[in-house]
């Protein structure tokens, strides 16, 4: 029988960033995946990290810069990107309008897997 997901998890973050966590380790208790929708304000960032999970990206509105170990991609509206577990990456909102797009992780997101930058 499918399951209805009534409603997103709201997850605070520093820096103005809103995670609302459809299916994930928060909202549904799913770890073999997790799906947010992410909203990120102008000139929002955050450390760089090399999660232990894959991670896909889809861009709904403005821009999302990913700094990784060969250079820096912008990503826009209506474009994806796929970081790979273990690859060291950095995120941030460069444009005026700030960033909003859905995450896909594989396995779930975790605080724990992350493994940011100290």
């Amino acid at each position: 029988m499918p399951e209805l997901i009534a409603a997103p998890t709201t997850i605070p973050v520093p820096g103005g960033k809103r995670i609302d966590e459809y299916v994930g380790r928060v909202n549904t208790k799913e770890e073999r995946l997790s799906i947010a929708h992410m909203r990120s304000p102008s000139g929002w960032s955050e450390p760089g990290q090399r999660p232990s999970f894959d991670e896909w990206t889809l861009v709904l509105r403005g821009t999302m810069r990913v700094e990784h170990e060969g250079g820096v991609m912008d990503v826009n509206v209506g474009q994806a990107v796929l970081t790979r577990a273990g690859e060291w990456i950095r995120y941030s909102t460069p444009g005026a309008e700030g960033c909003e797009y859905i995450a896909i992780c594989l396995p779930a997101f975790s605080i724990d897997t992350v493994n940011r930058d100290e």
